[in-house]
């Protein structure tokens, strides 16, 4: 399949992506003053008033050490209200109660307003202090103030800023695809996986790379007698269409997230958080004042006929699959707290390692 012309989330029209990126200190870990290594995403999913217009969603669990508020009314309404946020574990409560807070701003703290945000997490607290709770509302709100259409910033940026995918540096991975007359786009927060699972293309690259090649910085960490390690890593992802669908098949796309996950050597383990949330714009003025004052008994519906969807459901699977490799493509190696480094992939390994199983050629 073909991506969009950003190869981006933001190939859905009217969608935002924004980060705020925290990176400040060096050497040993001081809990409270860093270093820090951590940041915040925010993905605005309309031009409209987000606050108040939601848009059809679906929701689903791989595995679910891990978090990703507001998906029980998700599954419940079947509707997606507000900013989307992700960042570490142990920041995701401030970005959910300043998410609450822009909602209420936005008009002028009414009563009226009410949120339920969808906010997810992944844990940085190899390279990042994350017990010291650096992630503050004020970053939510520049990068919510920051989201943009356009090129979308990946590897060490926003919430993907500490995180590590495959035992090398990842991040923040996005890519989209063309299905016939709809766009769908997939980001990601790449933070799972060991080095011998990954397959890009099916090829068995992390085996190529032994960790006497390149560290890994989970032995880093298990030598310190900190959290380990790689099998306890999480991934979020969220999917975007301007597909007219109702919410059961907002719920069809995410799980085919976790096709593109497993292609790309995952299995989900017991300790990881796999965390998926598709919503569609293809159906506009669902619902007005967030359904507490719309007189009108019925709106009109469009949807994809099921003898249509499948290019939809292929097009998620490939397009979270890209958005992995890009997360570690465009990641640069970060030396966190303690001096634990996170390589990056080497792309002209990696170019390598595709020419011996035939991907490449010249």
């Amino acid at each position: 399949m073909e991506p969009g012309p950003l190869n981006a989330i933001t190939d859905v029209a009217g969608l935002r992506v924004g980060h705020t990126t925290l990176i400040e200190g060096e050497g040993p870990l001081r809990p409270g003053r860093g270093p820090v290594r951590t940041g915040v995403t925010i993905i605005v999913p309309h031009d409209g008033d987000i606050w108040t217009e939601p848009m059809f969603a679906g929701a689903h669990r791989l595995n679910g050490n891990g978090e990703l508020t507001g998906l029980e009314w998700i599954r419940e309404s079947g509707m997606l209200a507000g900013a989307i946020g992700i960042t570490n574990t142990h920041s995701v409560g401030v970005v959910h109660d300043a998410i609450i807070e822009a909602a209420v701003r936005a008009h002028a703290m009414s009563d009226a307003v009410w949120a339920l945000p969808v906010a997810g997490e992944t844990y940085d607290g190899a390279l990042n202090d994350i017990n010291g709770f650096h992630v503050r509302p004020e970053h939510v709100h520049a990068a919510l103030a920051s989201a943009r259409d356009g090129p979308v910033g990946e590897g060490n940026v926003g919430g993907g800023t500490g995180m590590i995918c495959h035992e090398f540096k990842g991040g923040i991975g996005t890519s989209s695809r063309s299905a016939g007359e709809w766009t769908v786009g997939v980001l990601v927060q790449a933070n799972y996986g060991t080095r011998e699972l990954l397959r890009i293309d099916g090829v068995p690259v992390g085996a190529a790379i032994s960790r006497d090649e390149v560290p890994s910085p989970w032995d880093q960490v298990d030598a310190l007698s900190a959290r380990a390690g790689a099998e306890g890593g999480s991934i979020i992802g969220i999917v975007a269409t301007d597909a007219p669908l109702l919410p059961h098949q907002c719920t069809r796309l995410a799980q085919r997230v976790g096709m593109g996950v497993a292609r790309m050597g995952s299995y989900a383990s017991h300790g990881s958080g796999d965390l998926f949330c598709a919503f569609a714009t293809g159906n506009r003025d669902l619902s007005r004042n967030a359904a507490e004052d719309d007189p009108r008994p019925t709106v009109a519906l469009r949807m994809v006929t099921d003898q249509q969807i499948n290019p939809l459901l292929e097009a998620v699977a490939e397009a979270t699959e890209e958005a992995i490799v890009n997360a570690l493509v465009a990641a640069e190696t970060m030396v966190g707290r303690d001096g634990i480094t996170a390589h990056a992939i080497d792309h002209d390994r990696l170019r390598e390692i595709m020419r011996e199983h035939g991907r490449l050629f010249g």
